[in-house]
């Protein structure tokens, strides 16, 4: 393509207010609210701004967590019990729900707190600033900090699961973070990695869209070589690795409404000092996870790109640009996604001022200029009839002439200027220039490319004079892509022709 193009194609993304909602109703964001209203000057803390023991119990029935010791089940998450031991666990998960939904609440601002010097001195904590932006605030100051919330959780993520704290605890005391083999940026940039394949499969045209993702392609996507065949018994191993890190990364992540998580099948976990098998066929594939990122999760993730500075649009960047910038913009986006890009820059613009811009930013000899024309040809379809006197303007414009007729045209208008030959084939190189710099479907330009040469006898005699700058490309590609063999020789020895004339 000869336009720069983006780097990722455009997403699309609801209304702030939307997305807001969403926000709001992702259950950990939802529970740290709720533990930011609740907090006040009877709350206690520990040195690192954690709930004291008995202040965390308080939490957890403020939440609707609590669990009876009958096996009545009183809160949301936490399932009925029949023994001690399944009791037990059942409080732990609610204390652990509790606890995260506390430490969110701090790191993102709704509660502030005063750390506790000891465990015989507590701090205190009361609501924080962002509390009143979750009702007072804007859609943006809400994402803002649900934004904070997933930045704290993507952190939480990246941290190893540690089933043994005394094994990696020194004599001082000190956790001893060498001993983990745990490098913090590398596992940091493996998530960042695989969330944007995920965006990429979410955004793409042909990719699963609303769909989930099977987590074992995912994991491959990261681990196994781009020219690798048959992966080895070794890749495999780092393929089941990596499944098994994401599997408690996304558990975490969903928790704060990034993704939509179906968990890998207990049954299928290893014991303990094996490694868990790959899947070997399509059918249980769904058993080793399967995941999607929600629209929060496409916002979110996006956040972050355009944090790293990659070029991630969405649909509606454009929509206070310029002409220039829109026709440019959309080069490289997908049919659906540029005529969206397109009538939302439509919208709120007078059609006739709209119309003057694009032929003007459509103008040009450059090597994008052909598929900014038939951007700007397509942007007019969008158009109404009070356009016409702008298309009027340049009946006579040599570049733009051609397409302002068939604009006229098909509205029917009366009194359109039948176009001079020279005019007809330089639209017609043009127009397949502009589907050449697409990277449109072959067939496609194979039709555009016979239909014309079958409508115009002596084409390739006409064409090779064309003052066009893609002239001879053009006519090498349609030696190349003509399926009659006279008329493909007949292209090439035109392209050379043009070649000859133009001393290129």
């Amino acid at each position: 393509m000869s336009a720069e193009q983006p780097t990722l194609p455009p997403v699309r993304l609801p209304a702030d207010a939307e997305l807001a909602r969403d926000a709001l109703a992702a259950p950990l964001l939802a529970r740290a609210v709720r533990l930011a209203r609740w907090a006040g000057p009877e709350t206690r803390v520990g040195a690192g701004g954690e709930l004291v023991d008995e202040q965390l119990q308080d939490a957890v029935d403020v939440l609707g967590l609590t669990v009876e010791a009958d096996g009545e089940d009183a809160g949301e998450g936490v399932g009925s019990f029949e023994d001690t031991e399944a009791y037990e666990e059942a409080v732990e998960e609610a204390e652990i729900l509790a606890a995260d939904a506390w430490r969110l609440a701090v790191d993102t601002g709704l509660v502030a707190v005063e750390d506790g010097a000891d465990d015989e001195t507590p701090g205190g904590a009361g609501p924080g600033e962002n509390l009143a932006l979750v009702t007072g605030g804007s859609p943006q100051d809400v994402l803002a900090i649900w934004l904070d919330g997933f930045d704290a959780v993507f952190a939480d993520a990246v941290v190893p699961v540690l089933d043994d704290l005394d094994t990696i605890v020194g004599e001082d005391g000190e956790i001893d973070l060498a001993s983990l083999d745990w490098d913090p940026e590398m596992e940091g940039e493996f998530l960042e990695g695989v969330l944007g394949n995920l965006y990429l499969l979410t955004v793409s045209e042909g990719g699963p869209g609303d769909g989930p993702v099977p987590l074992p392609a995912l994991a491959a996507s990261m681990v196994v070589p781009d020219d690798m065949g048959e992966p080895t018994d070794d890749v495999l191993e780092q393929v089941s690795d990596a499944m098994m890190r994401l599997d408690e990364q996304f558990r975490l992540l969903e928790a704060i409404g990034l993704v939509e998580y179906q968990p890998v099948d207990e049954a299928l976990m290893a014991e303990e000092g094996e490694e868990p098998a790959a899947p070997l066929d399509d059918e249980d594939v769904s058993r080793y996870g399967m995941v999607r990122l929600t629209t929060l999760g496409l916002y979110g993730v996006r956040a972050r790109m355009l944090d790293a500075g990659v070029d991630a649009p969405a649909v509606g960047d454009l929509a206070d640009k310029g002409a220039d910038a829109l026709l440019g913009g959309i080069a490289g986006y997908p049919e659906d996604a540029a005529r969206a890009e397109t009538a939302a820059w439509l919208s709120g613009r007078e059609a006739e001022t709209a119309a003057r811009e694009l032929l003007h930013a459509a103008r040009g000899a450059d090597a994008g200029s052909p598929l900014r024309r038939l951007h700007c040809q397509q942007a007019l379809s969008l158009v109404g009839t009070e356009a016409e006197p702008a298309v009027r303007e340049v009946l006579d414009d040599a570049e733009l002439g051609g397409l302002a007729r068939v604009w006229l045209a098909e509205r029917g208008a009366a009194d359109v200027p039948a176009p001079s030959e020279s005019m007809v084939f330089w639209l017609a190189i043009d127009t397949i220039a502009a589907q050449l710099d697409a990277d449109g479907d072959l067939r496609e330009v194979q039709e555009l490319i016979e239909g014309l040469t079958g409508r115009h006898s002596g084409f390739f005699e006409a064409a090779w004079r064309v003052e066009h700058p893609a002239t001879a490309e053009v006519l090498e590609a349609m030696g190349r892509l003509h399926r009659d063999k006279t008329a493909a020789k007949e292209a090439r020895k035109a392209a050379f022709k043009a070649r000859s004339r133009s001393g290129s």
